[in-house]
């Protein structure tokens, strides 16, 4: 019998190690194949692209907010691999009312995510491969704050437009930016994620403003509409970088390519980045 606790306190209980798994959050399906169980996973969404060697087999049961519930009992899953934030509660009610096993995965600091990777590999009977990748994890992030800058670098980070959003303190994606020196000057809202003003944002002088891929996938072509902040630090330094999505949002496997990624643009000064920073 496995008995493990998810990251939203329940416990999960497998009588032998997952054989037939779904995953519907996309950066996990990446860390399962880097555990090397790939071969486990019989269906995933339509965002899990990572790695493209491996995902294009699978079956696809919708998308992360719309998953297909009665193609998911279906398929006779032994788990289900679910995130807290980008899944929806009502489509987990419904997984666990027709008995289907979910593990829900929710790290808010990126210090959570070798133990997340630990859990995973009890689940999928995985724990060496787990505990390497775990600590590979560790050391990225151990590099990553020893090596930050003493003066934290004020940074705006889009992930919406029309209207524009951001996230507060409370979320992975801040703290990733913490860790390598960056201080959010959104932190301090009550909201996870809410609306900005761009007036509001120019008048915290942000000094890097980061432009990710995604949830909103942003281009070269958002630099026009960005006028209100032309006078900030971060316009007149020319730091403003399109980056990976990945890098901030996708915990699990790509999280010490992530803080690699995000040192790099945040401690470079000067560094003309209006083109993709990829992981």
């Amino acid at each position: 019998m496995i008995s493990i606790t998810d990251d939203v306190g329940r416990e999960v209980r497998l009588r032998f190690a997952a054989r037939r798994v779904i995953s519907l959050v996309p950066s996990l399906t990446e860390t399962i194949f880097a555990l090397g169980r790939g071969n486990v996973i019989v269906a995933a969404t339509r965002y899990c692209t990572e790695p493209r060697a491996g995902v294009h087999r699978l079956e696809r049961v919708g998308g992360t907010k719309n998953p297909d519930v009665p193609r998911i009992c279906a398929l006779n899953p032994d788990l289900v691999i679910a995130s807290a934030e980008e899944n929806r509660k009502e489509d987990f009610d419904a997984l666990t009312r027709a008995g289907v096993t979910v593990f829900v995965a929710f790290p808010l600091r990126a210090g959570a995510v070798a133990e997340l990777v630990r859990r995973l590999g009890a689940l999928l009977g995985a724990p060496l491969a787990a505990e390497t990748l775990a600590r590979e994890q560790e050391e990225a992030l151990r590099q990553a704050k020893q090596r930050r800058a003493k003066r934290l670098a004020r940074v705006f980070c889009a992930i919406w437009k029309d209207p524009w959003m951001s996230f507060n303190r409370d979320t992975y994606a801040h703290d990733m930016l913490s860790c390598v020196g960056a201080r959010n000057v959104c932190a301090a809202r009550d909201e996870r994620y809410f609306a900005v003003t761009l007036a509001d944002i120019a008048a915290t002088a942000p000094e890097i403003i980061l432009l990710p891929n995604e949830p909103y996938r942003f281009g070269p072509g958002v630099l026009s509409d960005l006028g209100p902040l032309c006078a900030t630090p971060a316009w007149q330094a020319n730091r403003i970088h399109l980056i990976d999505g990945r890098a901030l949002f996708w915990y699990g496997a790509r999280t010490a390519a992530g803080l690699r990624v995000l040192r790099s643009v945040v401690t470079t000064p000067n560094r003309n980045a209006r083109g993709d920073d990829a992981v």
